[in-house]
């Protein structure tokens, strides 16, 4: 069987498939497996097993918009491909329209549930309903169990197999020498989203702290102004590291070689968990009950606020704060963070 597995965005939600469509691929040699993603996500399944291929789309090009550009696109990938199944990971009306296309087709189809009435219990505004949902790796994992792939326990270590890190090799050239008394820790402070993001002049705390601390820092964040920040940290503080010019595949080898990642709840969470790093990452408005924590992650390097009743408020930390002053991150302190950092870094 050849199966089509659709999940275009978002990225941390593109990199938790990773360990699930591993494990399936490697429990069903016999069948085949293409990712439709995103062209910008295919360094995430470059080191797949041999039965699962990418095929990267883009969804701005002008023949994929609207709904018929959805069912242009099915046509196109059934002739190119020859698939028999779709697997929807995503939900979404683009997925929608191309599951829709393959069940009329008489192709088998299963599709993601979010659990979204169960994710409202745990964010309404009062009388939480406080407990652990089932994770994101669950609800990929029930998807192919609908097409009766299921599988036991995930079985991964990392994107770079048993071993763990990348080829260092690769990106030596851009970074300073390592001191065999250093630690490595990479800093993400970014996030989609206010509600995930600890305040930056907490954060520059944070580095300040580490660099005292004789910790060697890589700063990781994209974009104008973050990169502004970060180029300010890094002049500022001595052992701070932008490594600019890196792009996605060669930041996850860089990742592979940390100690430990400092991040939000975001995609850089999920990176370092792709190549089996170690992450302290900060939780505001939302909460890793929602099902979003890293794979593989340990739940005594979150740090975040038990003692406020009003979060988790959201499930993407995109609504405004109830309070106005976003207390569930401002009233996490520096030194949480560094604490929990040196505890991790210990050998």
């Amino acid at each position: 069987m050849h199966i089509l597995v659709s999940r275009f965005s978002a990225f941390g939600d593109v990199a938790m498939t990773v360990p699930v469509l591993w494990t399936v691929a490697r429990c069903y040699p016999q069948h085949r497996f293409t990712v439709l993603s995103r062209e910008s996500m295919r360094p995430l399944f470059l080191q797949m097993p041999d039965n699962v291929a990418f095929r990267g789309v883009d969804l701005k090009a002008e023949r994929y918009k609207g709904p018929w550009g959805m069912v242009r696109l099915y046509r196109e990938l059934r002739k190119e491909l020859h698939f028999d199944a779709v697997a929807d990971l995503h939900d979404v009306l683009r997925t929608k329209i191309l599951r829709t296309c393959a069940r009329l087709c008489g192709q088998r189809v299963a599709c993601i549930d979010k659990g979204k009435s169960e994710k409202r219990l745990l964010t309404k505004a009062e009388g939480k309903v406080m407990k652990q949902l089932p994770t994101s790796f669950d609800h990929y994992r029930d998807v192919f169990a609908s097409l009766g792939l299921p599988i036991g326990q995930i079985d991964f270590t990392s994107i770079y197999g048993e071993k763990g890190r990348g080829d260092f090799s690769r990106v030596r050239e851009f970074l300073p020498p390592r001191g065999e008394e250093k630690k490595w820790v990479g800093i993400a402070p970014f996030a989609a989203h206010r509600g995930k993001i600890y305040p930056l002049e907490l954060m520059e705390q944070v580095v300040a702290r580490l660099d005292e601390a004789g910790v060697q820092m890589f700063l990781f964040g994209a974009g104008d102004k973050e990169v502004s920040v970060l180029r300010q940290w890094a002049g500022k503080y001595p052992h701070a590291f932008l490594p600019e010019g890196l792009r996605m595949e060669r930041e996850l080898i860089l990742m592979s070689h940390l100690d430990v990642m400092v991040s939000m709840d975001s995609a850089n969470m999920h990176l370092a968990s792709l190549v089996h790093t170690p992450v302290v990452s900060i939780w505001g408005a939302t909460h890793p009950y929602c099902g979003f924590m890293g794979y593989g992650q340990r739940a005594e390097n979150v740090v975040q606020l038990d003692d406020l009743a009003c979060r988790p408020c959201s499930v993407f930390g995109n609504k405004p704060c109830l309070h106005g002053d976003y207390r569930c991150l401002t009233r996490i302190t520096p030194e949480m963070v560094v604490k929990r950092v040196l505890e991790v870094c210990r050998p």
